[in-house]
């Protein structure tokens, strides 16, 4: 039996508990976390395998490279995202990869608060999983929910299937 590991939410962020949540997941075989993990912890190579994502950009110099309380900032979906690394783990023989940040864009009516939620693991049978879940809060996350089809499993998807793509490459 194969136990696989879960994102850990903040409080505030528990799916059910916000306007809306998505989750995407792929399990891939003949891949690792090895390969995977360099493409999604260094922010400014995900426009080259995941077209809604632009203008990636660090604060106080830091970067290129994820990292606990790392500023950063990039436009997704049309909204321009400021966001901050609240975990990061990089994947150990054992143990998955974990990143999320707090991201956030708008002021009052137009705010939406999200929590962005990364889980990178090396599986049995040479596998790779890759899990990515969102919660967001706010009237902008509210209209999203209700969007059909579902512009945010739809474009985490997109993410998800460059980023194997771009590891496969690799």
């Amino acid at each position: 039996m194969t136990m696989m590991n879960a994102i850990e939410w903040p409080k505030d962020y528990e799916p059910g508990c916000t306007e809306n949540f998505c989750s995407n997941e792929v399990i891939v075989s003949g891949l690792t976390t090895a390969k995977v993990w360099p493409l999604l912890s260094h922010a400014p190579a995900w426009p080259s395998y995941y077209s809604n994502s632009a203008n990636i950009r660090f604060y106080d110099e830091k970067g290129p490279q994820l990292d606990v309380g790392r500023r950063f900032y990039f436009e997704t979906f049309g909204f321009p995202v400021e966001a901050q690394v609240v975990e990061y783990v990089a994947p150990e023989e054992g143990k998955p990869g974990r990143v999320a940040w707090h991201g956030w864009a708008g002021e009052g009516d137009t705010r939406l608060d999200v929590h962005h939620a990364w889980l990178v693991e090396d599986l049995p049978g040479g596998r790779v999983r890759i899990l990515t879940q969102e919660t967001q809060k706010g009237k902008p996350a509210a209209e999203l929910a209700k969007a059909k089809p579902n512009p945010m499993i739809n474009g985490h998807q997109d993410w998800l299937d460059g980023l194997v793509a771009a590891a496969q490459k690799a």
